[in-house]
């Protein structure tokens, strides 16, 4: 079986902006890799802004009310920790206090930052597109932030 991948396109403000392609890795990650598949494949992301983007750490999106305290409707994941290292360009699960309240916010790793380790779940690597990653505008959140236009699954 192919890798599956998914594509990000983003709008990164005016003219900037383009496509995102992570290598899903349910090797890792089986039950939130079949989340992040069954949400894009719903057009859940589509139009979904990019709420906090902390410069030399991530860019975290994935909540629909763009204030980083929303998610989908579905049941929060339990956690799927694994000793993959948060190194730029990896995707992980962003959740709250509580290791088995991941839903449908992520954050793309813009630098290493490997103390997340073993804390986070990882899903995903970015395989091209990470200069659009690091376009989006910064801020917690950006003044006017950069978004997911579509979210789409398919195989590499």
């Amino acid at each position: 079986m192919a890798d599956q991948i998914l594509t990000l396109t983003l709008d990164a403000g005016g003219d900037i902006g383009g496509d995102v392609v992570i290598r899903l890795r349910p090797d890792l990650a089986s039950g939130h890799v079949e989340r992040i598949t069954e949400l894009a494949g719903e057009g859940f992301y589509d139009g979904v802004v990019f709420h906090r983007v902390i410069p030399g750490f991530m860019a975290q999106g994935g909540d629909p009310t763009g204030t980083g305290m929303g998610g989908s409707k579905k049941p929060d994941l339990k956690a799927e920790f694994s000793s993959e290292p948060h190194v730029r360009g990896i995707c992980s699960m962003a959740r709250s206090g509580n290791p088995n309240s991941g839903n449908s916010q992520f954050f793309i790793c813009l630098d290493d930052a490997t103390f997340l380790d073993k804390q986070y779940t990882v899903w995903g690597e970015v395989i091209s597109g990470m200069e659009h990653v690091d376009a989006l505008p910064k801020g917690e959140p950006p003044r006017a932030p950069g978004k997911i236009v579509k979210a789409i699954v398919g195989e590499a």
